[in-house]
């Protein structure tokens, strides 16, 4: 099974890309971020079309995720307890829990959106604590948070910032405890792996890039990967996200 999740940074704007890179790539299940778009607007006819059932948690021009999956999907869940804004998603597929998270950005350490990152993060991480540890899961989105000094192309340039404090980096840490496992960093374990780079300043073509998204599943699951990996080619072209796809692939 493949699976694979991407922060498109609206969907409006990247449907052809996307469309493009679903018959290329040919997921089971994709996981969307910032899909910037209501429930009416969202391309589920397409969707059917091209073999996909969907789920989707829209808010309009903000945030907004997604599930799609051509191997099923059921049982689906918006939102965290406490949150108003449409930034989770759950659902099974094919025996699989996937859940596509878009977690709030931070803005800056001293901003109350700074705050609501880490109850938002904290609220996830009880949802994964008391999941039931049989039924296979797997953690996928933009996490807006590097998890170490590794995953940011210059830690000096983010001194200060969101993204890499130290209660950020906990916090997501504190995800990985309750029995989950990075595949990115755990298949390329010497390897950068930036999956996004700022639209300014040639960021992407001089490799400033940062590891903010992550797809994280439990270890029976992890045994079965034969590989995770940044679709990096997807970040160029015309009009590209400022994020690339995360892929995995595993036995099912």
């Amino acid at each position: 099974m493949k699976v694979a999740t991407w922060n498109v940074n609206s969907l409006t704007a990247r449907w052809p890309r996307v469309q493009e890179w679903i018959h290329r790539h040919e997921p089971d299940v994709l996981l969307l971020q910032e899909t910037k778009q209501s429930d009416d607007k969202f391309p589920f006819a397409a969707l059917t079309e091209m073999g996909y059932e969907a789920a989707h948690f829209g808010q309009g021009q903000w945030n907004g995720v997604a599930i799609l999956s051509r191997v099923g999907l059921s049982d689906v869940h918006h939102g965290l307890e406490g949150d108003i804004e449409a930034r989770f998603i759950g659902a099974t597929c094919n025996g699989l829990r996937v859940y596509s998270c878009y977690v709030p950005n931070g803005r800056a350490l001293n901003d109350p959106h700074y705050d609501y990152k880490l109850r938002w993060l904290e609220a996830l991480r009880i949802v994964l604590s008391g999941r039931d540890r049989a039924q296979p899961v797997m953690v996928g989105g933009d996490f807006n948070v590097a998890l170490s000094d590794f995953d940011v192309y210059d830690p000096t340039a983010f001194e200060g910032t969101t993204h890499v404090s130290v209660a950020e980096r906990d916090a997501l840490a504190a995800l990985l405890a309750t029995d989950l496992v990075d595949l990115g960093r755990y298949f390329h374990a010497d390897e950068p792996n930036y999956t996004w780079w700022d639209y300014r300043n040639g960021a992407f073509r001089r490799g400033w890039g940062l590891r903010i998204d992550y797809l994280l599943c439990d270890g029976a699951t992890a045994a079965r990967v034969s590989d995770a990996y940044v679709d990096r080619d997807e970040r160029k072209g015309e009009k590209p996200s400022d994020h690339a796809p995360v892929v995995t692939e595993f036995s099912w």
